[in-house]
Parts: structure tokens; C-alpha cells; sequence
């Protein structure tokens, strides 16, 4: 495969925790503005237009967040996810870097 971006895919309950939300922390956490490979690009990929328009208001948010400095998030619809190999599966906590899985039971 050689036309591929890694990325997260996170299952959640809109009863729970809304996109936009999801997004902020997201944002919180990042800083998009370095062009990347395709492979480590920032993106977000929305399931329909609600999501694609909280989508280019986080875009949006983060141009004036970073002023004068490009930011580089693509926004695309969501096709189809391949989980990566077993090997790259919690990566971070297999290589005590730290990362959780947060559910709503915690």
C-alpha cells in the first residue's frame, strides 16, 4: 500500500461526546503547522456534512490559533480504514512512551 496516511480511528457515542468536542482536544494537542509526508499528515476525516462543516470550523480555529503561520490540515470524507499490522497496534504503550485508551466506563 503505498498511497496511505496513518491515523486514529475512534468509535464514539454522539449521546456522549460530540465530534466538535473530539476535535478541540484534538486541537488542543496539536500543532499542524509543519508540511508533512502523506503518511504523517494532519487530517480529519468527517462521516457527513455536519461533521465536514465542525471540521473546517476547527480548521478555522486553528488558522487563527497559529496567526501567521500555515496551517496544514487536511479535511477529506471518510472512505475506508485499514488497521495497521500488530506491530504498530498501542505503540506507544508497548514502547514506554505512555498512551491510554479512555473509555466512558473510566
Amino acid at each position: 500500500m503505498m498511497d496511505y496516511t496513518e491515523s486514529v480511528y475512534i468509535e464514539y457515542d454522539p449521546d456522549e461526546i460530540e465530534f466538535g468536542d473530539l476535535l478541540a482536544e484534538w486541537a488542543r494537542m496539536h500543532t499542524p503547522t509543519r508540511r508533512s509526508s502523506r503518511q504523517y499528515r494532519s487530517a480529519i476525516f468527517y462521516g457527513d456534512e455536519d461533521q465536514k462543516h465542525t471540521a473546517e470550523d476547527c480548521l478555522n480555529y486553528l488558522s487563527q490559533k497559529y496567526g501567521h503561520h500555515k496551517v496544514y490540515v487536511d479535511i477529506e470524507p471518510w472512505t475506508k480504514f485499514y488497521k495497521a499490522e500488530e506491530y504498530h497496534q498501542d505503540y506507544l504503550r508497548k514502547h514506554g512512551m505512555g498512551g491510554e485508551l479512555v473509555t466512558a466506563d473510566d
